[in-house]
């Protein structure tokens, strides 16, 4: 990778950390040096060191700057890009459409990475910039991680505007995070309709490595009321990482068994995750509520009556966390 951006501030230095985070090679800084002149010197490098891909970042633009435009263009004239993709935030409406009608003509693109995708109201730039360049939309960013980036499937994201869920994706996102052997131990746990808080603490580890409670309600079809009622909540993602921390804080007995975690033990607790016992109570109470889910749905398999698509086991919406 080669930062082509002499105008933000460090905008090199940043590329150039994100490329060690993620085991990149990137294009030695010289300082001084301008984009055509820094494009042509990737390109060198990356043909004497046998690279097969080279990515030119250049600098980013709010609007169409004449200047900044007519330097794209010549970085485009001295390397003859395979792709040239423009990327866009997709919360930012019709200006984002405009610049993309503008880079198509003026420099010529090829497809366009969507960010912020994860937004209320991801969709309609989507369908605007497709429209208006004719070129398809490659990627679309759903965070502000490193893995928060995803091949663009045009009728997942259509289904997640129309409320119907994209359960491909879950279960993309799912085979990716989720441990086969703990999964399998987890399912040999439900069939016997036992949860304890250490079962608990691995759901809470899931879910955040899924995109938390909002990422995965987004997907989900069939949960509208629900999803509805997390947005009235204003849920706090970070509920996660403080209900970890009070399991965290508990004895593995403690975890077995919560049914051993009386008043004085509570306070311990509460005092050593840094919450209060309240918190330690809502906690035991989602728990409890939980595992009772666990041992219907158990008796439902057995009787071979698993709950259909939509259908949640009554109190569900109880253990959102608030």
């Amino acid at each position: 990778m080669a930062s082509l951006d002499v105008r933000r501030p460090a905008a090199q230095e940043q590329l150039k950390i994100l490329g060690e985070q993620i085991n990149v090679k990137t294009l030695p800084i010289i300082a001084g040096q301008m984009p055509v002149d820094i494009a042509k010197r990737a390109m060198d490098a990356a043909r004497l060191q046998g690279f097969d891909v080279v990515m030119l970042d250049t600098a980013g633009r709010m609007h169409v700057d004449a200047a900044l435009m007519a330097e794209v263009q010549a970085v485009r004239n001295a390397t003859s890009p395979l792709e040239t993709l423009l990327v866009a935030d997709s919360l930012t409406g019709q200006d984002a459409v405009n610049v993309a009608r503008e880079f198509d003509q003026q420099v010529g693109i090829t497809g366009v990475v969507l960010t912020r995708m994860d937004g209320d109201g991801r969709g309609g730039a989507a369908l605007s910039m497709r429209a208006v360049t004719g070129k398809p939309i490659k990627l679309a960013g759903t965070g502000e991680k490193l893995d928060a980036l995803e091949d663009f499937h045009p009728e997942r994201v259509a289904n997640r505007i129309l409320g119907m869920g994209d359960v491909v994706s879950l279960v993309e996102k799912a085979a990716e995070t989720i441990d086969e052997a703990e999964a399998k131990k987890m399912a040999k746990k439900m069939a016997k309709g036992t949860f304890d808080l250490e079962d608990l603490r691995t759901q809470l580890r899931q879910m955040a490595k899924m995109g938390g409670m909002k990422g995965v309600m987004s997907l989900l079809p069939g949960v509208g009321k629900i999803k509805k009622a997390m947005a009235g909540a204003e849920m706090d993602e970070k509920v996660f990482a403080h209900q970890e921390a009070v399991i965290n804080s508990m004895t593995p007995k403690e975890r077995a068994h919560p049914q051993l975690i009386n008043a004085s033990r509570k306070k311990r607790i509460a005092a050593g995750s840094g919450l209060s016992v309240q918190d330690v109570n809502k906690l035991l109470k989602m728990h409890m509520q939980m595992a009772k889910m666990m041992k219907r749905m158990s008796k439902m398999g057995k009787n071979g009556r698993m709950p259909m698509p939509g259908q949640l086991p009554p109190g569900f919406e109880n253990m959102l966390p608030k």
